[in-house]
């Protein structure tokens, strides 16, 4: 019998030996979050560049692409994002700092995709949210 409730010992010793701490669990919800976010905005990359009839007409847009060209952007930043977001399930803490710096440009891609795909740049834009708020709180980052 170790003395600690539930036999958690206050050194950090589950953590060492891999098993689950909150550390852990954030992580993994902001890792597949980013898996999630990742195959989407990859999906929406590949929609776009097959010139799918799902996206609205946006004549007159401040930010004017080709639809393609808003198709390549999704792809390879959806692709980065699905990588980054399985290192951050392995623990790598560099995949942590890189999905914060992927999730921001998520978001401001998501943020020019409104007028194409309104509902579904929204729902990206909460899901990029999600994962930054994720990767910020779970501790260990700057603990030492």
């Amino acid at each position: 019998m170790t003395g600690h409730v539930g036999g958690a010992r206050p050194d950090g010793a589950a953590a060492r030996r891999g098993g689950f701490t909150a550390r852990n669990g954030w992580l993994v919800f902001a890792g597949f979050l980013m898996v999630f976010g990742g195959l989407m905005m990859l999906f929406s990359g590949i929609s776009a560049i097959a010139r799918d009839d799902v996206f609205i007409p946006t004549p007159h847009y401040a930010y004017e692409f080709d639809l393609a060209g808003w198709g390549w952007i999704h792809l390879v930043l959806g692709v980065v994002i699905l990588v980054a977001g399985l290192a951050v399930i392995r623990g790598a803490v560099w995949a942590r700092i890189v999905g914060l710096a992927l999730a921001g440009l998520s978001m401001v891609a998501s943020f020019m995709w409104l007028p194409y795909t309104p509902f579904w740049a929204l729902v990206l834009l909460a899901i990029d949210g999600l994962i930054v708020w994720a990767l910020c709180t779970a501790p260990g980052l700057m603990d030492g």
